[in-house]
């Protein structure tokens, strides 16, 4: 028996449903997973909302996930049942017991790094991995911003700026999840609910900007984030937990210093099957090879996802969440 989360409709929480749901064998090119954890990220409240449209209703969320092989479909050579992998990104149905998944766009974990622990960093650790050495190749000596810092994504980009030299000033929402960096080694903390981030910033670098923010927070920091940069500084705006950014007069960017600004996705990155393992593969090393450290602040049964959602949505969650099947 298999069950899943179902969205029959666009909106709150309460729109996931949980549900038996018939499991076919795996098709040609497929691996069937049985899941150990599912994880949770932002997009998938985009999806549940309709903000991200998923196409027809209805539809299991989730792009995140990890768990060991039972069986694979015709023409599969790469994996066999016994197998423990991971994935991250699409199709979505990833909010299920198990699941059949392209075994093109699946990954085999490595020695050393767990199956709960892949769940919740996969989606994250790649996100992170793009944005800091292929969106903005971030350079030793370079002071950047980061948003959210505390986040699941937010605690990544931190550390493994960190370890490539960077100075990193984060931006958290609260004494608690400023402790959380602070533990990070992050040399500038500013909350923003009672400092106002272009003075700090200005402060910090002498007036000069910041070459780079990473910003996924949208709506209630794009303008800050624009007046913190540098001349020709790249704003790299990856999520809008705080709302869709509202549209902007573009010479906005040629008046602030002819400012660069990016909305990239995990899948542009890892469109073949090579970019995907060069991507995993660097997440994979930094995280065997200590580099970045993973925060699983949260768990929930898979089955009571609402509640997850709604503390991800009111901003009561740190680092990464695990979903957790019965």
């Amino acid at each position: 028996m298999n069950h899943a989360l179902m969205v029959y409709e666009y909106g709150g929480s309460d729109t996931l449903q949980w549900q038996e749901v018939q499991l076919a064998k795996p098709a040609s090119g497929e691996v069937r997973i049985k899941h150990s954890a599912v994880g949770l990220n932002f997009i998938d409240v985009y999806h549940r909302t309709g903000l991200y449209p998923a196409g027809k209703l209805p539809f299991i969320p989730g792009l995140e996930a990890a768990g060991t092989v039972e069986s694979v479909g015709e023409g599969v050579t790469e994996f066999a049942p016994g197998d423990r992998v991971a994935y991250a990104g699409g199709p979505l149905g990833a909010y299920a017991e198990s699941r059949n998944f392209p075994a093109e766009r699946l990954i085999k974990l490595p020695e050393g790094i767990g199956e709960r622990q892949a769940a919740a960093m996969m989606l994250k650790g790649m996100t992170a991995e793009y944005l800091i050495r292929r969106t903005y190749p971030v350079q030793a000596g370079e002071t950047i911003l980061v948003h959210a810092a505390a986040g699941g994504v937010g605690q990544l980009l931190c550390q493994w700026a960190l370890a490539l030299g960077a100075e990193v000033i984060a931006t958290v929402g609260s004494e608690k999840k400023a402790e959380v960096v602070r533990n990070l080694g992050c040399h500038h903390i500013i909350n923003y609910r009672s400092e106002d981030i272009v003075d700090r910033v200005r402060a910090i670098t002498d007036g000069d900007g910041v070459p780079v923010v990473y910003d996924s927070v949208g709506k209630d920091t794009f303008q800050a984030s624009l007046s913190v940069l540098a001349p020709r500084g790249t704003l790299v705006s990856f999520g809008q937990a705080s709302g869709k950014v509202p549209s902007f007069d573009i010479t906005q960017l040629s008046a602030k210093g002819s400012l660069y600004l990016t909305r990239p996705t995990l899948f542009d990155y890892t469109r073949t099957r090579e970019q995907l393992l060069q991507s995993s593969g660097a997440l994979f090393d930094a995280i065997l090879g200590g580099e970045i450290k993973l925060e699983i602040a949260q768990e929930y049964p898979l089955r009571e996802a609402a509640r997850a959602h709604q503390a991800l949505e009111s901003r009561m969650t740190r680092g990464s969440t695990l979903l957790l099947p019965d």
